[in-house]
């Protein structure tokens, strides 16, 4: 078998215990943006299976962006990057 070389960790512990690997992440070519892979790719830069330039890089994303993602799960959690709560969650 053989592996595919790649920078960095190829899997990572969350904390909660589960793994998350490079698979887990969305596919580069991602334009559809739901919470869950929004969740995924901050999950990804925050335990360090990614970085943050190469996740800007890979997925076209403004580093305001991003911060905007960071900055809402960190404050209300996952559910904040859904798009039908984005109002809510700005007016607290």
């Amino acid at each position: 078998m053989y592996l595919k070389k790649v920078d960095g960790p190829r899997a990572v512990t969350l904390a909660d215990g589960r793994i998350m690997t490079q698979a887990d992440l969305p596919p580069a070519k991602t334009r559809r943006w739901v919470a869950s892979r929004k969740a995924s790719v901050v999950r990804g830069v925050a335990y360090g299976l990614i970085t943050q330039a190469e996740a800007l890089k890979r997925y076209q994303l403004s580093a305001e962006e991003f911060q905007e993602w960071v900055r809402a799960v960190s404050e209300h959690g996952e559910e904040a990057l859904k798009a039908t709560a984005v109002q809510k969650f700005r007016q607290l």
